[in-house]
């Protein structure tokens, strides 16, 4: 028990830096500036769904789909943590946290409802996530703790999203622009530090 414990929390860390509520929460404001508070509550909510949805497929699926390919465990480590440091540089420098491209934001300016895209896909189920619930689930192995702590763990993470985004008003007052920059790039440190950990972990499940 105290493994899945383990296991759960690392996984809730690696979410929740991976999905910088406030800065999401920052974002969504800036998406959505004409929408009423019910709109913004339900987008949010439905993306945080879909959102849920397609990250616990990953969690149960990826695993399987990586073995038809012949992908390993070890190279999959490998090169998640290195994905994952990628996008832990890019938030540390200010680059990128969940960040909307251009073509994403003229879509959303025109579109009156973003949940499904761009909130729920790219920003909430992007690469970084989908590829951290692959790494979590293998972590976890055959026992069902651990794969129940890794589930819980993504759900109380996406909890935490939905709370930040249906209070993304007050946040976005309090942080500003300047604010979120400071947290995503305080976030990007962590993550950086847990993507070093998990290629390292492949490295030397691949060399002894």
């Amino acid at each position: 028990m105290p493994e899945a414990l383990h296991v759960a929390l690392n996984a809730f860390i690696a979410l929740l830096v991976i999905l910088d509520p406030p800065g999401l929460a920052v974002l969504f404001l800036g998406m959505t500036p004409d929408d009423t508070p019910v709109s913004r509550r339900r987008q949010a909510r439905r993306a945080v769904g879909i959102a849920a949805v397609i990250l616990i497929a990953f969690a149960l699926f990826g695993g399987l789909v990586l073995r038809a390919m012949g992908i390993g465990m070890p190279a999959m480590k490998v090169a998640g943590g290195l994905l994952l440091f990628v996008l832990a540089t890019n938030m540390a420098l200010g680059n990128t946290a969940p960040r909307a491209s251009s073509e994403e934001r003229q879509a959303a300016a025109h579109e009156p409802d973003i949940s499904v895209f761009p909130l729920a896909i790219p920003l909430l189920a992007g690469p970084g996530a989908m590829t951290t619930m692959v790494l979590m689930r293998q972590q976890a192995g055959d026992d069902p703790w651990r794969l129940a702590g890794v589930l819980v763990a993504l759900l109380a993470a996406l909890a935490v999203t939905l709370a930040t985004l249906w209070a993304a008003v007050p946040v976005g007052r309090l942080l500003g622009a300047t604010g979120g920059q400071v947290v995503g790039r305080v976030l990007g440190v962590i993550l950086a530090a847990l993507a070093a950990q998990i290629a390292l972990d492949g490295l030397r499940a691949s060399l002894f």
